[in-house]
Parts: C-alpha cells; sequence; structure tokens
C-alpha cells in the first residue's frame, strides 16, 4: 500500500525519488518524506503529513545534492498520519535511514527488548522498531550494514519491503523483501527500486523482482547482489517490462478513473489479442492447454480474490458453471486463509488480483500451494508476487491502472474468464460448438460493443447531478448481472463516499424493500436475458413504494423506458458477456456523481490501489 522509490547512481537522487512518488499517490497515502546521504556524508532526512506536493514545498531551498537516497509514501497502520510517523526513519543514533512497506507483527516484543537496552523512540511505528534492531545487531556484532539486516530480518514476524541507507555511505543501499513488492531497476551505472516499476520506468525497462527471504546489496558501479537471510547468493534474474510513459499520464482527460474508463475498449483488445483467432473462433489460453490435465480432473475450483476481484470471480462462477459444468466456490482471500479451509488434491484454486500483489490473495495461494492443489492466477501486472508463486495463469494485458477504483482491471479479468471457461469447457465437451462459437464472436466484437456502450452514456454526466443529494442506494441485478450491482455499489461508495449496497433482485423482499422511500434511488440492471420478466416486477414492486428507479437496460426496450424514472441504454451481446457491458454505466454514474460532489475520484480517502498488507 505505502510507495518506496530508491535510488544510487550518477544523477542527482531527489528529483527522481519525487517523481517516482508521484507516480505511487495512486496507492493511497498521507504523508511522505526522502532521506539522502549528503555531500558531508550525513543523512538528510525531510518528511511530512500530507501530500507528495506538501513535501515538494518543504524540500524547497533545503540542500539535497546527492546521488543516493530512498523516498517513501505512507498509509498508516500503526500510528496516526503525522509528520513524526512519517517516513523515512532514523535509527536512535541517526546513522541509519530506513523506509518500510508491511507490518512488523512483533514490533511490541522487539521495542520492549529494545527499550531495555537504552533505545528511545521518536515515533510509534513498527518501522522505527526495525531500524533500531538493525542499528543494535550492527553495534553488537560489530557487521557491515547488509549482515545487520539479514540478522534483524530473521528476528522479525510479518511483511515487509525495506530500503537501508548509512551515514558515510554515499553508493550504497540494503533492500529486502517478504511479503510485500520490491523491484530494482538497472541502469548503466545506476540502480533504481521501487515498489511498482512503473513508477521508474522513464529510466531503465530492465528489471529485476526481488523473492520472499531476499535481501539486495545494491552499489553504484558494481554487480548486483541478491541473497537469501542466511547469506546464500541468489540467482539475479533480470526480466524486460514493456510499458509506455503515455499509459501512465492522464492523456487530456481530467482524471485517470475516466480515463481508465474509456479505454476499454481497446483494453479487451489488448487482452484478447493472440487468443480468439478471428477466423476459426477458436480459444486459445496456454496457461489451461498446458496443464489441460489438471482442469479436466478438476473436482472443484475455487476462486480467491478480494474486492473487485471478488465480484469478477462470482461472474467466473457462472460462466465455468455454465459451460463447464465444474464446482465452484469464490472465497474472500482475507477469510480463506483464517478459516482453516478443506482443500483437496484435486481442486484447482484460481487466484484473481490487479496488482498480483494483494497479501490476502497472496496468503490464500501459499496455503493452496502447501495443501497440494493446482494454483492458477489472474493478474494484471507482469512479473507480480501472485504471477511468480502460481503454477500457472493467465495475464490480463489491460496496462497499467493508475486510478485507485478498478474499472478495465474488472472488464480485463471477466473476459479472461469468459475465454477461460471456453477453453475448458472445450476439453471436457461440455459446451456446443455452436455456443463456442458464438460466445468466441461475442468476444471479437466486444470492443465495438463496449464503444457503443459508452456512447450510450453520454447523457449519465447530465443526471448524475440529480442523485449528489442521496445518502443511500440500491444496486439490483441477477443472474449474470448480480456481481455487476455488487461492483456497481462498490464504485460509487468507493470514490463518492454515498453508501451504497448491491444485492440480487429477488432479495429485496427478504428485508431491503423496507428501506425503499422517495429519497432512496435504487439502480436496476434490467438487460434483456432469461430474468428480464422477474427483474421488471421486482422494479414494478419498488415504484409501487415511491422508489426512484435508475435501470440499465438493453437498446430499444421500450416497456421498461416507460417504468423507470432514468434509463442507461446498452448494447446487447451474449449473455454470459453482459456483465463486461452493463458495469460501463455504472463506473461512469459513480464517476459523474463523485466528481459532481467534488470528491478526488482518483485517490479517495483512505484507500489504497494495492492492499499489500493485512
Amino acid at each position: 500500500m505505502c510507495g518506496i522509490v530508491g535510488y544510487v547512481g550518477h544523477r542527482q537522487a531527489c528529483p527522481i525519488i519525487i517523481k517516482g512518488l508521484h507516480r505511487l499517490e495512486y496507492r493511497g497515502y498521507d504523508s511522505a518524506g526522502v532521506a539522502i546521504v549528503d555531500q558531508s556524508g550525513e543523512i538528510g532526512l525531510y518528511k511530512c503529513k500530507g501530500k507528495v506536493s506538501d513535501l515538494e514545498r518543504f524540500l524547497d531551498g533545503k540542500a539535497t545534492e546527492s546521488t543516493i537516497g530512498i523516498g517513501h509514501t505512507r498509509w498508516a497502520t500503526h500510528g496516526a498520519p503525522n509528520d513524526a510517523n512519517a517516513h523515512p526513519h532514523f535509527s536512535s543514533s541517526g546513522r541509519l535511514a530506513l523506509i518500510h512497506n508491511g507490518i512488523i507483527e512483533n514490533f511490541r516484543v522487539l521495542k520492549d527488548a529494545l527499550k531495555s537496552h537504552g533505545y528511545e523512540f521518536r515515533s510509534s511505528t513498527d518501522s522505527e522498531v526495525l531500524v533500531n534492531l538493525i542499528e543494535y545487531i550492527q553495534d553488537t556484532n560489530g557487521c557491515s550494514l547488509e549482515e545487520a539486516v539479514r540478522m534483524a530480518l530473521r528476528q522479525v514476524v510479518g511483511a515487509y519491503a525495506i530500503a537501508v541507507i548509512e551515514r558515510g555511505v554515499s553508493d550504497r543501499i540494503i533492500a529486502a523483501r517478504e511479503s510485500s513488492p520490491m523491484a530494482i531497476g538497472i541502469g548503466e551505472g545506476e540502480y533504481f527500486l521501487s515498489s511498482d516499476a512503473s513508477s521508474i520506468i522513464d529510466y531503465t525497462h530492465n528489471f529485476v523482482y526481488l523473492n520472499d527471504g531476499e535481501v539486495a546489496v545494491i552499489e553504484k558501479g558494481k554487480p548486483l547482489q541478491i541473497k537469501n537471510l542466511s547469506g546464500e547468493m541468489s540467482h539475479v534474474d533480470i526480466q524486460k517490462l514493456e510499458l509506455s510513459i503515455s499509459q501512465l499520464e492522464k492523456g487530456g482527460y481530467p482524471h485517470f478513473m475516466l480515463k481508465e474508463i474509456h479505454e476499454q475498449p481497446d483494453t479487451i483488445v489488448d487482452c484478447i489479442r493472440g487468443r480468439v483467432n478471428p477466423d476459426t473462433k477458436e480459444v486459445i489460453l496456454s496457461g489451461v492447454l498446458d496443464n489441460q490435465d489438471k482442469f479436466l480432473k478438476a473436482g472443484r475450483i475455487i476462486f480467491v480474490a478480494c474486492g473487485t476481484s471478488w465480484h469478477a470471480s462470482l461472474i467466473g462462477e457462472h460462466l465455468i458453471e455454465n459451460l463447464c459444468r465444474i464446482p465452484v466456490e469464490v472465497e474472500y482471500a482475507s477469510e480463506f486463509r483464517y478459516r482453516n479451509p478443506i482443500i483437496r488434491k484435486d481442486d484447482v484454486v484460481i487466484a484473481v488480483s490487479q496488482s498480483g500483489e494483494t497479501a490476502d490473495t497472496l496468503a490464500a495461494v501459499e496455503i493452496a500451494r502447501r495443501e497440494g492443489a493446482f494454483v492458477y492466477g489472474i493478474c494484471n501486472v507482469i512479473g507480480s508476487s501472485i504471477a511468480r508463486a502460481t503454477a500457472s495463469g493467465t495475464y490480463i494485458h489491460v496496462g497499467p491502472e493508475i486510478g485507485v477504483a478498478s474499472t478495465k482491471a474488472f472488464t480485463g479479468q471477466v473476459t479472461v474468464m469468459a475465454m477461460l471457461a471456453l477453453v475448458i469447457g472445450k476439453l471436457r465437451g461440455t459446451i456446443e460448438e455452436e455456443k463456442y462459437h458464438k460466445v468466441a464472436q461475442a468476444l471479437l466484437d466486444l470492443p465495438d460493443t463496449l464503444r457503443k456502450a459508452l456512447d450510450c452514456s453520454k447523457n449519465l454526466e447530465n443526471f448524475a447531478k440529480i442523485f449528489t443529494y442521496a445518502h443511500n442506494f440500491i444496486y439490483l441485478g441477477r443472474g449474470y448481472n448480480y456481481p455487476t450491482a455488487l461492483e456497481g455499489a462498490l464504485k460509487l461508495k468507493e470514490i463518492s463516499y454515498i453508501h451504497a449496497e448491491g444485492l440480487p433482485a429477488a432479495e429485496m423482499k427478504h428485508g431491503p424493500i423496507a428501506l425503499i422511500d422517495a429519497e432512496m434511488p435504487t439502480v436496476v440492471i434490467a438487460t434483456l436475458d432469461r430474468t428480464y420478466e422477474k427483474t421488471v416486477s421486482n422494479i414494478e414492486e419498488i415504484k409501487a413504494r415511491g422508489g426512484k428507479i435508475i435501470a440499465v437496460i438493453s437498446q430499444g426496450d421500450t416497456q421498461l423506458r416507460k417504468r423507470a424514472d432514468y434509463c442507461i441504454e446498452v448494447p446487447s451481446t451474449e449473455e454470459c458477456l453482459m456483465p463486461i457491458v452493463s458495469i460501463i454505466p455504472l463506473q461512469l454514474l459513480a464517476y459523474y456523481v463523485a466528481t459532481c460532489k467534488g470528491r478526488n475520484v482518483d485517490q479517495p480517502r483512505n484507500l489504497a490501489k494495492s492492499v499489500t498488507v493485512e
């Protein structure tokens, strides 16, 4: 969740770090800071509560000339968001400075032990405990910083990505990770490090991704060294990241979220490219075909995910059960990891995460692997922890998603799940050839269908203003579109701060209908499918109680156009793909309501893009 940036080389470090921290603002944070080894060998440490722009103002006029430095954006866990708790943190003597993403679970025990040795603490963070532990070990054992870091981390329980610099050492950073992302960029005689490689893509496309339990010695002008916590050398695997700077910029849109909503026709092209043959309508996912025996013998498929990825997985459940006839369970990864789940050897566990770094989902992956299940990953970020921890998988290829509220990742995930269901269904012989080709063709047509959906949603900006008064919303859907209702409600909650609840439409009569009145808008997904008539009946029940209806309907539906208070038409596609289409107006509705209320839609309060801690 926090953001880490570092540099050592021949350039001025501070501008590189600040630029990287700006790129990491999407992750969510409440304070920021930098530390450099200045020309006298002292560590200059500057930090403050607030935004990176506040840090820039704080730095104005300060002596920041240095070719080495570390920077951080903090999302508060231990300790309130304030100047003292902001990173970097000094050790007690001021000899070391550390930045940390993660949670040190046994920090209280360590802190008490350090206090007994005379250490004093300036903050209430777990991170300051870690930097003091490293200093204590270094002083007690007379060892190098690298050795002290390795020894300290062997005493730590929890998750971390850290970077440490030392007074008087202007050419070396020590970095390490455990259950929290860390990428090292390799340049010509220089190194960059970050919790997200995209933040430093301006400078290099060559990256090394640290694995759990690895410590990197990053030294100017010398080969990168990576060791495990025991000091044994690890293989340095350099990967090339293909990413353009334009993908990280707004491209004329006022917000990244709006840009990413409008990118979806193009990102679906990237998602299906090379996977759906336009001539034969054959769907090819190498991750499935190379492991087809696992899917042919699967007794059950379990999706593990959080947030938007969990909603996409509910649609995946419908797709796989309908087209593949395999029992499916969808689990919140945060519950799965603590519930002592029953996992069988013939289970296929599918981990879904945009970032590939979601801590709970990664923990669920480790449980499934330990129990002998085949684990398949669906994520967006190449080289991410989940991509590396799973036996096989599929990237959604929708490009970097900067807005905190996930949009194009959701449609990309559902698209991959549709392809997954087609491939598995064909392998198992559970889908008729005609149906297979119809859905494959609908996938090929999907980019154009989404363009039409965006065009149909142009009036949303105007009538969204009407609903800024609302304190609560209800979202209803049935079948494939029940998860779409959940996702639509989540989008509104995340960025407008209006309470919203997604429900299966039939469940209204089991309690929630008591909430209906003229002040409670109800968004109903009522496209033409096998549940249409039932959904119309639910709308009538709401109307009879004075409720206001915003209906997402199929183009040409005159019946509901007469009954709903506000209608948003969308083009039709195969029923199993309708969630990808019907979510478009719900994303835009949330966006325009939020902007009308003056919200920061790209960086909503209290939220982080990638939840890398519990």
